[in-house]
């Protein structure tokens, strides 16, 4: 098949051409041809869009199917195409299953039902043992069999001498470790950030302190063992300078922000909507200040929509019983485009966290691979139900104003495009 992109704008700093207007063709998945103008035929495939845009294809780093065990919230098969149709070319599945992705077999069952996708998947195999965070889990064979990190997905591990163990054992095969930020003693029963708000809806609250004393302990071990230390999601302007000091110490840590953290303020929690209950909270305004600065400044290295489907009866139930979690794959763009320039998404989206994940990167060039993602940032929209694909729909965004359309991906010899 061959694929004509025409008029497309570029957005890939690693390409001679970045930010440049050019039509593409892709003959079997391979860039074959970048110019001014390529005359069309009639046995091409035939490309043009509204402002079109193409980047390097996006990766998000923590991605929640339900299957095995809770496929009313999402099977493998609809969630890749939900991840495609929202520009996303790979993502890492989280391994918070039933049962829980802790073994080779388990990691062989992912890969397997994802064969054959325009959108890769790639596992993430527990850090313990049923991930009850008493035991190691099988690591090295979870590697062996596709694995690309291991934690224990909004599960912090508690046991210090565990997590040390981990970053010592998992350096013998360049193996990367995730520790979720929480220490469970401090934040309690909480339910949302604690604070002025917390306080005026009578809601129990978690302090900024939980993470922060949780991230402060990872980077101690860290310093002491050595290895491969990510700390997904975090919430708070200490966790940035946390980190920041880590990296100047020389510490091989990296970190990510959910786009919900990076957007919106505890200020959402007026109305008691349970689809705005998320693990790390949402954050006072100077916090998402922070991040953004973070980003920017290269302290945080990544972006995830943290998309996670829960089933309504776990989310349209009073607000301090909701089950953390929201959907974000679909509202990721048109919500990050609202916040921040287009290099620095497609920066924290695409080139660092492969990077960090060791993902295959590409390269918008002749005789490269074609792995892109397909979208247009002009144009504000309301994110509705209509614009989720997901089958589950709690939605964080739902009835926020968006900027952006994502029209869909180009990877494994698939185009993929929203109707």
């Amino acid at each position: 098949m061959t694929t004509l992109l025409k008029s497309a704008t570029i957005i890939d700093a690693t390409s001679s051409y970045h930010k440049q207007t050019k039509d593409i063709l892709i003959t079997d998945g391979i860039i074959t041809k970048i110019d001014d103008s390529i005359l069309a035929t009639k046995e091409y495939q035939i490309i043009e869009l509204d402002n079109l845009h193409v980047s390097t294809g996006w990766f998000d780093t923590s991605v929640s199917f339900g299957e095995p065990g809770y496929e009313e919230r999402e099977t493998i098969k609809n969630g890749l195409l939900a991840a495609a149709k929202s520009g996303f070319t790979e993502v890492a599945v989280n391994p918070n299953t039933n049962p829980v992705i802790d073994n080779k077999s388990a990691v062989e069952f992912l890969i397997n039902k994802a064969n054959g996708f325009a959108t890769n998947l790639y596992p993430i195999g527990t850090l313990t043992q049923q991930s009850k965070g008493i035991e190691m889990a099988e690591l090295y064979d979870m590697k062996q069999s596709g694995a690309i990190a291991f934690g224990d997905y909004n599960k912090p591990i508690t046991n210090d001498n565990l997590l040390k163990i981990a970053l010592l054992y998992t350096q013998n095969f360049d193996g990367l470790a995730l520790s979720f930020p929480k220490n469970i003693a401090i934040a309690g029963e909480g339910v949302a950030n604690e604070g002025k708000n917390s306080t005026l809806l009578g809601l129990k609250g978690i302090p900024s302190l939980a993470e922060e004393i949780q991230i402060s302990r990872d980077l101690f071990l860290l310093e002491y063992t050595g290895g491969k230390l990510h700390i997904p999601t975090i919430s708070t302007e200490k966790s940035v300078e946390l980190i920041k000091e880590a990296k100047k110490k020389g510490l091989d840590v990296t970190c990510s922000v959910t786009v919900h953290n990076l957007v919106l303020t505890d200020e959402e929690l007026h109305g008691f909507d349970g689809n705005k209950k998320v693990s790390p909270p949402l954050r006072t305004e100077k916090d998402t200040k922070a991040l953004i600065k973070g980003l920017k400044e290269g302290t945080i290295d990544m972006i995830t929509s943290d998309h996670n489907p829960i089933d309504i009866e776990h989310k349209k139930v009073e607000y301090s019983t909701a089950k953390d979690g929201t959907i974000g794959l679909e509202s990721a763009f048109g919500a990050l485009n609202s916040v921040l320039d287009i290099e620095t998404i497609v920066k924290c989206l695409s080139h660092n966290p492969k990077e960090r994940f060791s993902i295959e990167k590409n390269s918008i060039e002749e005789n490269q691979k074609a792995c892109l993602s397909i979208f247009n940032p002009e144009g504000n929209f309301i994110f509705s139900e209509k614009n989720i694909s997901s089958t589950s729909k709690n939605s964080i965004f739902l009835n926020k104003e968006l900027k952006g359309t994502v029209y869909g991906i180009y990877n494994n010899n698939q185009l993929i495009l929203n109707s």
